[in-house]
């Protein structure tokens, strides 16, 4: 019998490309729980929604009773379903954050307790460890949380390490670096960049465009995770395990190359105010992910990078809506 997988905001960026990849790389079966808030999008499954190895399901990690129904018929749990979007916890605040990030972490791992799986891996977020106090950031690292979505991220990664100490439930914590891609909403840095270089419209950078990520394509994400899902159990269960390249790129030079790929002058940069709580630095350890499950990032940022601007430059229907609700 192939595994069952559940996949808790399915149609979102990260864990709609993670299903395209199951149901490509693996015999799994895969049940696609989402409540299609403004950041999940069906179409984001589109070749995918009649395949006969999906499911999916149009509700909310938060409904006890339906969190419980689905966590019985599955094997493996991916839990992805998260409000991330920085700004918008910081314009206002921390109150759906918790509710989705905490709470309805909890409300899985409590549904757990009564249906047991093979796994449970949480989607934390390298955003948990705040500004780099060294390079790169191993999982041993402190957690600085900077923003309300990043502290509420660190409470459902502690969460779910408890549940692991407390209860003995399998589970795996995964911090994944700055990811980017096809289907990222975009609200997000290099597709809000993309979609404005096409539009003619300024690239809004934040201060000095300085601050750094270390930048992961959705590709690499997706076999990070099956990889996970691959391992001995014992090798990952209560492990805390980050997922990036340990390349880290400025905000400005990304803008750059957007310009300089799409043609477009780079006086289209403009600089805005710094946001508060800005990280300055993100660069994350690949070794522990390597030597527990055997992975590390294939795709470097520039092929990466012109793969996605293609794909936006190619594909303008889907995103238009989506900036068109962010003017």
């Amino acid at each position: 019998m192939a595994k069952r997988v559940l996949v808790t905001g399915g149609a979102g960026f990260i864990p709609s490309n993670f299903i395209h990849h199951l149901l490509a790389k693996t015999p799994f079966e895969v049940v696609s729980l989402d409540a299609l808030t403004y950041a999940g999008n069906v179409d984001n499954l589109s070749g995918a929604m009649s395949h006969e190895r999906l499911s999916f399901v149009h509700g909310d990690i938060r409904d006890v009773d339906l969190v419980r129904e689905v966590v019985s018929e599955v094997d493996v749990i991916v839990n992805a379903a998260a409000e991330s979007h920085v700004e918008k916890s910081i314009e206002e605040g921390a109150r759906e954050f918790v509710t989705t990030n905490v709470e309805g972490t909890q409300i899985l791992l409590d549904a757990i307790r009564e249906a047991p799986v093979e796994r449970f891996i949480l989607f934390s977020s390298s955003e948990v460890y705040g500004t780099a106090e060294r390079a790169p950031m191993d999982e041993e690292h402190p957690l600085n949380p900077r923003s309300p979505y990043a502290a509420t991220k660190a409470g459902g990664d502690r969460l779910v390490y408890s549940y692991w100490c407390t209860y003995g439930t399998p589970a795996v914590v995964v911090r994944p670096f700055n990811n980017y891609g096809p289907y990222q909403h975009p609200e997000k840095v290099i597709p809000r960049f993309i979609t404005a270089a096409l539009q003619d419209r300024p690239l809004t950078v934040h201060g000095g465009g300085s601050a750094s990520r270390d930048w992961l394509h959705v590709d690499d994400t997706s076999e990070a995770i099956a990889a996970i899902i691959a391992a001995p159990l014992e090798r990952v269960a209560g492990q805390v395990l980050n997922v990036a390249t340990g390349v880290d790129v400025d905000v400005q030079s990304i803008a750059e190359r957007i310009c300089d790929s799409l043609g477009k002058p780079r006086s289209l940069i403009a600089h805005v105010p710094d946001r508060p709580g800005q990280v300055d630095r993100h660069i994350g350890s690949t070794d522990k992910a390597a030597e527990c499950v055997g992975w590390r990032a294939r795709i470097g940022f520039d092929e990466g990078l012109e793969r996605t601007i293609r794909w936006y430059a190619d594909n303008p229907a889907w995103w238009a809506t989506h900036v068109a609700a962010l003017s």
